[in-house]
């Protein structure tokens, strides 16, 4: 199964900002009708992570780095728990 953790960006108030709302790196609008992003979030459909944070390049840092950690689990795993005789 393919996790996802889509990004979004949203207002102030909590409103969603939808995608076709262009800002600056630092969040302001460049859209006259938008207040601007004052946070990003990321839930990942495994349902065990989520993360809300103003910095849009660290939630996606992170984002990425927790759906890596997906495509590693079973690997990790299988070494964490690898029994043999030696």
């Amino acid at each position: 199964m393919a996790y996802r953790a889509p990004l979004t960006n949203h207002h102030a108030d909590g409103t969603l900002c939808p995608a076709d709302h262009k800002h600056t790196s630092s969040g302001k609008p460049l859209n006259p009708d938008c207040p601007g992003r004052a946070y990003t979030q990321a839930i990942c459909s495994c349902g065990g992570w989520e993360m809300k944070q103003s910095g849009k390049g660290y939630v996606n840092e992170s984002r990425k780095r927790h759906l890596t950690s997906h495509t590693q689990g079973p690997k990790v795993l299988r070494d964490l728990l690898r029994l043999d005789g030696s």
